[in-house]
Protein backbone atom coordinates (compact mmCIF):
# COMPACT_ATOMS: atom_id res chain seq x y z
CA UNK A 1 0.00 0.00 0.00
CA UNK A 2 3.02 2.23 1.23
CA UNK A 3 4.27 1.73 -2.77
CA UNK A 4 1.57 2.81 -4.18
CA UNK A 5 1.34 5.56 -2.50
CA UNK A 6 4.77 6.97 -3.23
CA UNK A 7 3.97 5.53 -6.66
CA UNK A 8 0.81 7.96 -7.21
CA UNK A 9 2.24 10.80 -5.39
CA UNK A 10 5.32 10.88 -7.80
CA UNK A 11 3.25 10.19 -10.28
CA UNK A 12 1.40 13.61 -8.86
CA UNK A 13 4.43 15.85 -9.11
CA UNK A 14 5.80 14.78 -12.68
CA UNK A 15 2.58 15.68 -14.27
CA UNK A 16 2.45 18.77 -12.33
CA UNK A 17 6.27 19.65 -13.24
CA UNK A 18 5.05 18.78 -16.86
CA UNK A 19 2.13 21.39 -16.61
CA UNK A 20 3.52 24.85 -18.06
CA UNK A 21 2.70 27.05 -14.57
CA UNK A 22 1.21 30.15 -15.49
CA UNK A 23 1.52 33.81 -14.21
CA UNK A 24 -0.17 37.08 -14.66
CA UNK A 25 0.36 38.98 -17.67
CA UNK A 26 0.00 43.03 -17.78
CA UNK A 27 -2.05 44.85 -21.07
CA UNK A 28 -4.29 47.37 -22.85
CA UNK A 29 -6.00 46.13 -25.68
CA UNK A 30 -7.51 49.65 -26.68
CA UNK A 31 -4.49 51.73 -27.87
CA UNK A 32 -4.31 54.59 -30.47
CA UNK A 33 -1.42 56.00 -33.04
CA UNK A 34 -0.84 58.30 -35.61
CA UNK A 35 -2.23 56.21 -37.71
CA UNK A 36 -5.67 56.83 -36.56
CA UNK A 37 -6.82 59.45 -34.72
CA UNK A 38 -3.88 59.29 -31.88
CA UNK A 39 -1.40 62.29 -31.37
CA UNK A 40 2.16 60.06 -30.91
CA UNK A 41 4.26 57.96 -33.25
CA UNK A 42 3.45 53.81 -32.44
CA UNK A 43 7.33 53.81 -31.49
CA UNK A 44 7.50 56.45 -28.35
CA UNK A 45 3.63 55.06 -27.24
CA UNK A 46 5.09 51.49 -27.18
CA UNK A 47 8.39 52.68 -25.51
CA UNK A 48 5.89 54.35 -22.98
CA UNK A 49 3.83 50.99 -22.16
CA UNK A 50 7.08 48.76 -21.93
CA UNK A 51 9.10 51.33 -20.00
CA UNK A 52 5.76 51.14 -17.49
CA UNK A 53 6.38 47.06 -17.15
CA UNK A 54 3.45 46.40 -19.66
CA UNK A 55 3.68 43.07 -20.71
CA UNK A 56 1.53 43.56 -24.06
CA UNK A 57 -0.50 45.63 -25.83
CA UNK A 58 -2.69 46.02 -28.97
CA UNK A 59 -2.88 48.79 -31.06
CA UNK A 60 -5.84 48.99 -32.23
CA UNK A 61 -6.25 52.13 -34.85
CA UNK A 62 -9.41 52.71 -36.67
CA UNK A 63 -10.35 50.79 -39.19
CA UNK A 64 -6.68 50.62 -40.21
CA UNK A 65 -4.27 47.78 -39.60
CA UNK A 66 -0.21 48.97 -40.04
CA UNK A 67 0.26 47.42 -42.81
CA UNK A 68 1.14 49.77 -45.70
CA UNK A 69 2.21 52.99 -46.88
CA UNK A 70 1.44 55.75 -45.45
CA UNK A 71 2.08 59.47 -44.51
CA UNK A 72 1.02 61.90 -41.66
CA UNK A 73 1.11 65.50 -41.89
CA UNK A 74 2.90 67.03 -38.64
CA UNK A 75 0.60 69.78 -37.41
CA UNK A 76 1.72 73.25 -36.53
CA UNK A 77 0.87 72.84 -32.85
CA UNK A 78 4.44 73.40 -30.69
CA UNK A 79 3.67 70.47 -29.19
CA UNK A 80 3.11 68.05 -32.27
CA UNK A 81 6.61 69.86 -33.56
CA UNK A 82 8.48 69.08 -30.62
CA UNK A 83 6.86 65.68 -30.58
CA UNK A 84 8.54 64.95 -34.12
CA UNK A 85 12.21 66.72 -33.06
CA UNK A 86 12.04 64.24 -30.31
CA UNK A 87 11.19 61.27 -32.16
CA UNK A 88 14.17 61.95 -34.92
CA UNK A 89 16.59 62.50 -31.84
CA UNK A 90 15.18 59.32 -30.58
CA UNK A 91 15.78 57.49 -33.34
CA UNK A 92 17.63 59.26 -36.06
CA UNK A 93 17.65 59.74 -39.45
CA UNK A 94 18.45 56.59 -40.65
CA UNK A 95 14.91 55.22 -39.10
CA UNK A 96 12.60 58.11 -39.57
CA UNK A 97 11.30 59.08 -42.60
CA UNK A 98 10.19 62.44 -43.51
CA UNK A 99 9.89 65.40 -46.28
CA UNK A 100 9.13 68.97 -46.05
CA UNK A 101 7.02 70.72 -49.11
CA UNK A 102 7.56 73.94 -50.05
CA UNK A 103 5.32 75.79 -47.38
CA UNK A 104 7.54 74.22 -44.78
CA UNK A 105 4.92 71.37 -43.71
CA UNK A 106 6.54 68.09 -42.51
CA UNK A 107 5.41 64.52 -43.32
CA UNK A 108 6.60 61.24 -42.04
CA UNK A 109 5.88 58.31 -43.09
CA UNK A 110 4.88 56.07 -40.10
CA UNK A 111 6.39 52.68 -39.66
CA UNK A 112 4.46 49.50 -40.10
CA UNK A 113 3.73 47.08 -37.21
CA UNK A 114 6.07 44.64 -39.13
CA UNK A 115 8.95 47.62 -38.92
CA UNK A 116 8.67 48.59 -35.95
CA UNK A 117 7.70 44.87 -33.92
CA UNK A 118 11.57 44.14 -33.52
CA UNK A 119 12.37 47.27 -31.90
CA UNK A 120 9.79 46.73 -28.61
CA UNK A 121 9.29 42.89 -28.76
CA UNK A 122 10.96 39.88 -26.26
CA UNK A 123 9.68 36.43 -26.58
CA UNK A 124 8.28 36.44 -22.64
CA UNK A 125 8.65 39.73 -21.80
CA UNK A 126 6.81 42.16 -24.04
CA UNK A 127 4.21 41.91 -27.41
CA UNK A 128 2.72 43.44 -29.90
CA UNK A 129 -0.58 42.15 -30.32
CA UNK A 130 -2.74 43.00 -34.53
CA UNK A 131 -6.08 44.85 -33.75
CA UNK A 132 -8.26 47.25 -35.21
CA UNK A 133 -10.95 49.40 -33.39
CA UNK A 134 -14.16 48.75 -36.17
CA UNK A 135 -15.83 52.09 -36.27
CA UNK A 136 -19.27 51.56 -37.76
CA UNK A 137 -22.02 53.64 -36.92
CA UNK A 138 -25.96 53.72 -37.04
CA UNK A 139 -27.99 56.91 -37.88
CA UNK A 140 -24.44 58.56 -36.39
CA UNK A 141 -24.62 57.02 -33.54
CA UNK A 142 -20.92 55.41 -33.06
CA UNK A 143 -20.56 51.65 -32.87
CA UNK A 144 -16.77 50.80 -32.37
CA UNK A 145 -15.72 47.29 -31.53
CA UNK A 146 -11.81 46.05 -31.04
CA UNK A 147 -11.32 43.19 -32.99
CA UNK A 148 -8.02 41.50 -30.92
CA UNK A 149 -5.76 39.54 -32.69
CA UNK A 150 -7.20 39.98 -36.13
CA UNK A 151 -4.95 38.43 -39.48
CA UNK A 152 -6.83 40.97 -41.83
CA UNK A 153 -8.18 44.13 -41.69
CA UNK A 154 -11.98 43.69 -40.89
CA UNK A 155 -14.12 46.43 -42.42
CA UNK A 156 -16.86 47.97 -40.95
CA UNK A 157 -20.55 46.01 -41.82
CA UNK A 158 -23.27 48.10 -41.46
CA UNK A 159 -26.80 47.30 -40.32
CA UNK A 160 -30.05 48.51 -40.27
CA UNK A 161 -30.30 48.80 -36.01
CA UNK A 162 -27.31 48.75 -33.74
CA UNK A 163 -27.85 45.90 -32.87
CA UNK A 164 -27.29 44.67 -36.43
CA UNK A 165 -24.57 46.74 -36.96
CA UNK A 166 -23.15 44.57 -33.78
CA UNK A 167 -23.99 41.21 -34.44
CA UNK A 168 -22.69 41.86 -38.29
CA UNK A 169 -19.41 42.76 -37.06
CA UNK A 170 -19.57 40.24 -35.12
CA UNK A 171 -20.06 37.13 -37.36
CA UNK A 172 -17.38 38.69 -39.66
CA UNK A 173 -14.83 37.99 -37.27
CA UNK A 174 -15.97 34.69 -36.35
CA UNK A 175 -15.99 34.15 -40.17
CA UNK A 176 -12.39 35.34 -40.36
CA UNK A 177 -11.28 33.76 -37.18
CA UNK A 178 -13.01 30.07 -38.41
CA UNK A 179 -11.19 30.61 -41.98
CA UNK A 180 -7.93 31.56 -40.72
CA UNK A 181 -7.26 29.21 -37.85
CA UNK A 182 -6.30 32.16 -35.21
CA UNK A 183 -7.88 33.16 -32.03
CA UNK A 184 -9.53 36.35 -32.08
CA UNK A 185 -12.21 37.86 -29.76
CA UNK A 186 -14.06 40.97 -30.30
CA UNK A 187 -14.93 43.29 -27.30
CA UNK A 188 -17.79 46.35 -27.73
CA UNK A 189 -16.27 49.20 -26.83
CA UNK A 190 -17.87 52.09 -24.50
CA UNK A 191 -21.73 51.72 -24.71
CA UNK A 192 -21.86 54.91 -23.39
CA UNK A 193 -19.87 56.82 -25.78
CA UNK A 194 -22.56 59.90 -27.30
CA UNK A 195 -25.30 57.25 -25.74
CA UNK A 196 -24.76 55.28 -28.75
CA UNK A 197 -25.54 51.55 -27.27
CA UNK A 198 -28.21 50.49 -25.03
CA UNK A 199 -28.87 47.50 -22.45
CA UNK A 200 -31.40 46.43 -25.27
CA UNK A 201 -28.84 46.68 -28.50
CA UNK A 202 -26.55 43.99 -27.09
CA UNK A 203 -29.20 41.93 -25.22
CA UNK A 204 -30.21 39.81 -28.32
CA UNK A 205 -26.47 39.10 -28.92
CA UNK A 206 -25.21 36.10 -30.41
CA UNK A 207 -21.36 35.28 -29.38
CA UNK A 208 -20.66 38.38 -27.62
CA UNK A 209 -18.57 37.78 -24.54
CA UNK A 210 -16.54 40.69 -24.06
CA UNK A 211 -16.88 44.77 -23.23
CA UNK A 212 -15.41 47.34 -21.56
CA UNK A 213 -16.44 47.71 -18.12
CA UNK A 214 -13.99 50.87 -18.04
CA UNK A 215 -12.87 52.80 -20.69
CA UNK A 216 -10.44 56.01 -20.03
CA UNK A 217 -11.81 58.27 -22.71
CA UNK A 218 -13.45 61.42 -21.23
CA UNK A 219 -16.56 61.17 -22.80
CA UNK A 220 -17.60 57.35 -22.84
CA UNK A 221 -20.08 57.92 -19.68
CA UNK A 222 -18.63 55.04 -17.71
CA UNK A 223 -21.03 55.67 -14.63
CA UNK A 224 -24.42 56.52 -16.76
CA UNK A 225 -27.00 58.88 -15.36
CA UNK A 226 -30.64 58.95 -14.18
CA UNK A 227 -31.76 57.25 -17.82
CA UNK A 228 -28.96 55.24 -18.83
CA UNK A 229 -27.21 52.04 -16.80
CA UNK A 230 -23.60 52.74 -16.19
CA UNK A 231 -21.31 50.02 -16.85
CA UNK A 232 -21.40 47.89 -13.40
CA UNK A 233 -25.33 47.91 -13.89
CA UNK A 234 -25.03 47.13 -17.70
CA UNK A 235 -22.73 44.34 -16.80
CA UNK A 236 -25.06 42.23 -14.52
CA UNK A 237 -28.34 43.27 -16.50
CA UNK A 238 -27.15 41.86 -19.41
CA UNK A 239 -25.34 38.97 -17.54
CA UNK A 240 -28.65 38.07 -16.04
CA UNK A 241 -30.35 38.02 -19.54
CA UNK A 242 -27.64 35.65 -21.51
CA UNK A 243 -27.15 33.08 -18.71
CA UNK A 244 -31.62 33.23 -18.81
CA UNK A 245 -30.74 32.77 -22.38
CA UNK A 246 -28.44 29.87 -22.29
CA UNK A 247 -25.23 32.08 -23.22
CA UNK A 248 -22.08 31.85 -22.30
CA UNK A 249 -20.86 34.94 -19.51
CA UNK A 250 -19.96 37.73 -20.53
CA UNK A 251 -16.60 39.22 -19.31
CA UNK A 252 -15.40 42.86 -18.80
CA UNK A 253 -12.58 44.49 -19.61
CA UNK A 254 -10.60 47.62 -18.68
CA UNK A 255 -8.86 49.64 -21.03
CA UNK A 256 -6.71 53.20 -21.61
CA UNK A 257 -8.68 54.31 -25.32
CA UNK A 258 -5.54 56.27 -25.21
CA UNK A 259 -4.87 58.97 -27.93
CA UNK A 260 -3.25 61.83 -25.88
CA UNK A 261 0.04 61.22 -25.51
CA UNK A 262 1.77 64.80 -25.26
CA UNK A 263 -0.09 66.58 -22.02
CA UNK A 264 -1.71 64.84 -19.44
CA UNK A 265 -4.65 65.79 -17.27
CA UNK A 266 -8.57 64.97 -16.60
CA UNK A 267 -10.24 65.83 -19.95
CA UNK A 268 -7.46 64.03 -22.25
CA UNK A 269 -7.31 60.47 -23.56
CA UNK A 270 -3.92 59.57 -21.91
CA UNK A 271 -2.61 56.05 -21.43
CA UNK A 272 -2.23 54.11 -17.91
CA UNK A 273 -5.78 54.70 -16.96
CA UNK A 274 -7.31 50.81 -17.00
CA UNK A 275 -5.83 47.96 -18.13
CA UNK A 276 -6.13 44.06 -17.75
CA UNK A 277 -4.13 41.26 -15.58
CA UNK A 278 -4.14 38.18 -17.69
CA UNK A 279 -3.75 34.84 -16.07
CA UNK A 280 -1.71 32.54 -19.08
CA UNK A 281 0.47 29.88 -19.69
CA UNK A 282 2.86 32.06 -22.21
CA UNK A 283 2.79 35.50 -23.50
CA UNK A 284 1.52 34.19 -26.75
CA UNK A 285 -1.67 35.74 -28.66
CA UNK A 286 -3.21 32.65 -28.77
CA UNK A 287 -2.44 32.01 -24.92
CA UNK A 288 -4.27 35.29 -24.16
CA UNK A 289 -6.41 34.93 -26.22
CA UNK A 290 -8.28 31.44 -24.93
CA UNK A 291 -7.12 32.57 -21.26
CA UNK A 292 -9.64 35.27 -21.69
CA UNK A 293 -11.93 33.47 -23.17
CA UNK A 294 -11.99 31.68 -19.90
CA UNK A 295 -12.27 33.90 -18.40
CA UNK A 296 -8.71 33.90 -16.43
CA UNK A 297 -8.20 38.27 -16.17
CA UNK A 298 -9.51 40.68 -14.30
CA UNK A 299 -10.12 44.50 -15.28
CA UNK A 300 -8.00 47.24 -13.07
CA UNK A 301 -7.52 50.67 -12.33
CA UNK A 302 -4.52 50.30 -9.86
CA UNK A 303 -5.91 47.88 -8.22
CA UNK A 304 -3.56 44.38 -7.65
CA UNK A 305 -4.78 41.01 -6.74
CA UNK A 306 -1.97 38.74 -4.88
CA UNK A 307 -4.67 35.96 -5.44
CA UNK A 308 -7.65 34.99 -7.30
CA UNK A 309 -9.17 31.71 -6.72
CA UNK A 310 -12.39 29.91 -8.17
CA UNK A 311 -13.02 27.02 -6.48
CA UNK A 312 -15.74 24.72 -5.05
CA UNK A 313 -18.41 27.41 -6.43
CA UNK A 314 -16.54 30.14 -4.11
CA UNK A 315 -14.81 33.12 -5.59
CA UNK A 316 -11.70 34.14 -3.43
CA UNK A 317 -9.57 37.21 -3.48
CA UNK A 318 -6.85 38.92 -1.77
CA UNK A 319 -5.67 42.00 -2.04
CA UNK A 320 -1.88 43.04 -3.44
CA UNK A 321 -2.32 45.63 -0.80
CA UNK A 322 -0.45 49.56 -0.52
CA UNK A 323 0.58 50.75 2.30
CA UNK A 324 -1.91 53.21 4.37
CA UNK A 325 -4.90 51.91 1.80
CA UNK A 326 -8.02 50.78 2.67
CA UNK A 327 -9.67 48.46 0.43
CA UNK A 328 -13.72 47.38 0.31
CA UNK A 329 -14.40 44.19 -1.68
CA UNK A 330 -17.89 44.12 -3.07
CA UNK A 331 -19.58 40.87 -4.32
CA UNK A 332 -21.99 41.49 -6.69
CA UNK A 333 -24.65 38.97 -8.32
CA UNK A 334 -28.85 37.91 -9.08
CA UNK A 335 -31.00 36.79 -7.19
CA UNK A 336 -34.35 36.16 -7.72
CA UNK A 337 -36.50 39.13 -7.71
CA UNK A 338 -38.79 39.83 -4.49
CA UNK A 339 -42.08 39.19 -6.64
CA UNK A 340 -41.73 35.73 -6.37
CA UNK A 341 -41.04 35.13 -10.30
CA UNK A 342 -38.72 31.67 -9.86
CA UNK A 343 -37.29 32.68 -13.26
CA UNK A 344 -36.50 36.39 -12.92
CA UNK A 345 -33.48 37.55 -11.35
CA UNK A 346 -32.62 40.86 -9.64
CA UNK A 347 -29.10 42.61 -9.52
CA UNK A 348 -28.02 42.29 -5.83
CA UNK A 349 -24.82 43.64 -3.73
CA UNK A 350 -24.36 39.84 -1.72
CA UNK A 351 -21.38 40.78 0.35
CA UNK A 352 -19.55 43.98 1.51
CA UNK A 353 -16.13 43.29 3.32
CA UNK A 354 -13.50 46.06 4.35
CA UNK A 355 -10.05 44.94 4.39
CA UNK A 356 -7.51 43.07 1.45
CA UNK A 357 -8.98 39.58 1.60
CA UNK A 358 -12.86 37.89 1.33
CA UNK A 359 -14.30 35.61 -0.34
CA UNK A 360 -18.40 34.37 -1.49
CA UNK A 361 -19.49 31.08 -2.07
CA UNK A 362 -22.41 30.74 -4.36
CA UNK A 363 -25.81 29.54 -3.02
CA UNK A 364 -28.45 27.53 -4.40
CA UNK A 365 -30.17 30.81 -5.45
CA UNK A 366 -27.35 32.60 -6.90
CA UNK A 367 -27.10 33.02 -10.39
CA UNK A 368 -23.38 34.15 -10.52
CA UNK A 369 -21.27 36.19 -8.68
CA UNK A 370 -18.09 38.30 -9.21
CA UNK A 371 -16.25 41.04 -7.25
CA UNK A 372 -15.23 44.44 -7.53
CA UNK A 373 -12.63 45.78 -5.06
CA UNK A 374 -12.53 49.25 -4.12
CA UNK A 375 -9.52 51.27 -2.61
CA UNK A 376 -9.45 54.98 -0.91
CA UNK A 377 -6.29 56.19 -3.26
CA UNK A 378 -6.96 58.36 -5.78
CA UNK A 379 -6.62 57.31 -9.35
CA UNK A 380 -3.33 58.98 -11.28
CA UNK A 381 -4.39 61.61 -13.43
CA UNK A 382 -8.34 59.86 -13.70
CA UNK A 383 -10.91 59.38 -16.44
CA UNK A 384 -13.16 61.43 -13.67
CA UNK A 385 -11.95 64.00 -10.85
CA UNK A 386 -12.69 62.29 -7.69
CA UNK A 387 -11.72 58.36 -9.15
CA UNK A 388 -10.05 56.16 -6.92
CA UNK A 389 -8.46 53.15 -8.03
CA UNK A 390 -10.60 49.90 -8.65
CA UNK A 391 -10.62 46.04 -9.96
CA UNK A 392 -12.98 43.89 -11.70
CA UNK A 393 -13.01 40.03 -11.51
CA UNK A 394 -15.22 38.26 -13.68
CA UNK A 395 -18.03 36.45 -12.86
CA UNK A 396 -17.93 32.80 -11.47
CA UNK A 397 -21.27 30.92 -12.33
CA UNK A 398 -23.24 28.30 -10.41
Amino acid sequence: MRLFLSLFLLTLFFVAQAQPATRWYKGNTHTHTLWSDGDDFPELILDWYKSRDYDFIAISDHNTLADKEFWKEVPEHPFRQERFREYLKKYGKDWVEYKTDSAGKISVKLKTLKEFRPLFEEKGKFLIIQAEEVSDKFEGKPIHMNAINVKELLKPQGGHSVAEVMQNNLDALNEQRKRTGQPMILHVNHPNFVWAIKADDMRGLRGERFFEVYNGHPLVHNYGDSTTFGMDELWDDLQISYLADGKPPLYGLATDDSHNYLEYKVGLSNPGRGWIMVKAKELTPEALVGAMENGDFYATTGVLLADLQTTNNTLSVEVEAKANTKYTIQFWGARPSPAGNSKARKRVLLKEVPGTSASFKLTPQDLFVRAKIISDTPQKNPYQEGDVEKAWTQPLLK
